[in-house]
C-alpha cells in the first residue's frame, strides 16, 4: 500500500510539473503587450505626416493583440459605436461615446454617400462663386427652412452665383424619426440641397463630415471660387460676405474666420470636449478657427482635402481641421466679422440689449441663433427704415478662463458708442 501511495504521489508531481512548464512556456511565447519590435516599427516610421496619436498608436498596436475583430473591419464603421450602419435597429439607440472604440475604427472615414446632389455645381452659369455647406441633423428641419429662406438663399447675389447645401448623417435616434429615410428623400426632391452618408450622425463624427465634404466638394464641385461651412444656429451676413470675397483671390490659400490660439485639450470627463491624454498628449492644439462659421478659398479647399487625408482622424471636427491646416502650413486668419462664441453682453452694462440690427450689420457671422431669431434679424437688417448710430463692438483676443469645474473660452468684448 505505501508503494502505491509514492506512486501515485510522483505520477501527480510529474503531471504537475509538465503542466506548469506549458503554461510558462505559452506565457513567454505569445507576448501580452506590443513587442520591442513594433516600438522600434514606430521609431522608424517615416515622419511624412503630423503624427498627433503617439501614445494611441501604441494603445492600438495593444489593442489588436486582445481585441476579437480587426481593427477597422469592413462591416463595423461606426465610430464610438458597436452598431453596423447599414442594419441598426430602430429600437436600439447608440451608447456613449466609446474611445477604445474610436481608436479601433479611426482609419475608417470613407464612407457611402446615400443621397447625393452630382449636379449641384452645373446649375451655376460658369464658374460657381460660393458653395455654402451647413452641417444639421435630421431632425432640423425647421433650421434648414429658415437657412433657405434668409442667408443661405441659392440663386444671385450682387452678381454672383451661390448654391446651397446641407450635411447629414443617418438620426442616432431612429425610434424618434421611424420615417426619416421617407422624410429625407422627399425634402432632398424637392429642394436639391441635401447630401447624407452612412454614418451616426453624433457629435464625435463631425470630423466625418468634414472630411466626406471635402471628398464630394474636390470631385463634384472643383470649380467653385469660395466655400463657405457653417452651422444651422448662425446668422449670416451674406452681402458683406459676399463684398468681402470680391477683393480675394480664388486661387490663392485663404481660410478664415474665428481664429482660436493655443487651446488647451479638456481633461475633464463630464465635458462635451473631453480628450483623455493617450489620444492627445500635447499641451495645446494648433491654432484653428471656431466651427460656427468660417470661409476658404476653391483652391484652399481642394488642398485641404488632400491634406486631411495625411492627418489621423480627431473627434473634434474644428481641431481636425486645424491639424490639416498645420500639415499645409497654412495659418488660418482671423476676422472681428466672425462671432462663432455668439455677442455676449458686455460686463460693463449687463443689461444692454445685444440683440440688435447696428450690432449685426458690419459683421458676417454670429454664433447660436434660434430659427425666429435668425428670421427676425434677416428682415431687420433689410427694413429701408432702419437708422444706426455709430456702435462698434471692439474684441480683444482670446483668454483662457480656468476654475475648479471647468475650462472654457472667454471673449472679453467692449462696446464703444460715437
Amino acid at each position: 500500500t505505501m508503494k502505491l501511495h509514492l506512486k501515485g504521489d510522483a505520477i501527480c508531481t510529474l503531471l504537475l510539473t509538465i503542466t506548469f512548464c506549458a503554461l510558462l512556456y505559452f506565457h513567454l511565447k505569445i507576448p501580452s503587450g506590443p513587442s520591442w519590435q513594433s516600438l522600434q516599427t514606430h521609431k522608424k516610421k517615416p515622419l511624412d505626416k503630423i503624427r498627433l496619436f503617439t501614445e494611441a498608436e501604441v494603445l492600438e498596436d495593444r489593442l489588436s493583440q486582445v481585441l476579437d475583430t480587426p481593427i477597422c473591419q469592413p462591416n463595423l464603421k461606426v465610430l464610438g459605436s458597436d452598431l453596423q450602419t447599414s442594419t441598426l435597429s430602430a429600437t436600439m439607440t447608440p451608447p456613449s461615446f466609446n474611445f477604445r472604440q474610436y481608436l479601433r475604427n479611426k482609419d475608417c472615414r470613407d464612407f457611402k454617400l446615400i443621397i447625393n446632389q452630382p449636379n449641384k455645381c452645373k446649375k451655376a452659369q460658369g464658374d460657381l462663386f460660393l458653395l455654402i455647406a451647413i452641417k444639421s441633423v435630421v431632425e432640423e428641419f425647421e433650421r434648414r427652412e429658415v437657412v433657405r429662406k434668409t442667408w443661405g438663399k441659392e440663386g444671385l447675389l450682387n452678381g454672383v452665383q451661390i448654391q446651397s447645401l446641407f450635411l447629414l448623417g443617418i438620426p442616432k435616434n431612429q425610434t424618434a424619426l421611424p420615417l426619416w429615410k421617407s422624410l429625407m428623400n422627399y425634402e432632398s426632391q424637392t429642394y436639391g440641397d441635401i447630401l447624407m452618408w452612412d454614418f451616426l450622425d453624433t457629435f464625435f463624427n463631425l470630423t466625418l463630415k468634414e472630411i466626406n465634404f471635402l471628398k464630394w466638394a474636390s470631385t463634384f464641385c472643383p470649380n467653385t471660387k469660395f466655400v463657405f461651412k457653417g452651422d444651422t444656429d448662425i446668422f449670416v451676413n451674406m452681402e458683406n460676405i459676399v463684398d468681402f470675397l470680391s477683393g480675394q483671390n480664388p486661387v490663392e490659400d485663404f481660410f478664415l474666420g474665428q481664429a482660436i490660439f493655443y487651446a488647451q485639450p479638456i481633461r475633464l470627463k463630464k465635458s462635451k470636449y473631453f480628450i483623455p491624454e493617450m489620444m492627445f498628449g500635447q499641451p495645446a492644439y494648433p491654432t484653428y478657427v471656431g466651427g460656427g462659421g468660417f470661409l476658404m478659398s476653391g483652391y484652399t479647399m481642394k488642398r485641404l482635402y488632400q491634406a486631411c487625408q495625411q492627418v489621423e482622424l480627431f473627434p473634434i471636427d474644428d481641431v481636425f481641421l486645424g491639424m490639416c491646416l498645420l500639415r499645409l502650413g497654412l495659418q488660418p486668419v482671423s476676422h472681428d466679422g466672425f462671432r462663432t462664441f455668439g455677442i455676449p453682453r458686455p460686463s460693463a452694462a449687463p443689461h444692454m440689449h445685444t440683440f440688435d440690427p447696428c450690432f449685426y450689420k458690419d459683421l458676417m457671422v454670429v454664433h447660436g441663433l434660434k430659427p425666429a431669431e435668425i428670421w427676425l434679424m434677416w428682415n431687420l437688417l433689410r427694413d429701408p427704415g432702419l437708422t444706426c448710430t455709430r456702435k462698434k463692438l471692439v474684441s480683444r483676443p482670446f483668454r483662457w478662463k480656468t476654475s475648479n469645474r471647468s475650462k472654457e473660452t472667454v471673449m472679453q468684448q467692449d462696446i464703444i458708442e460715437h
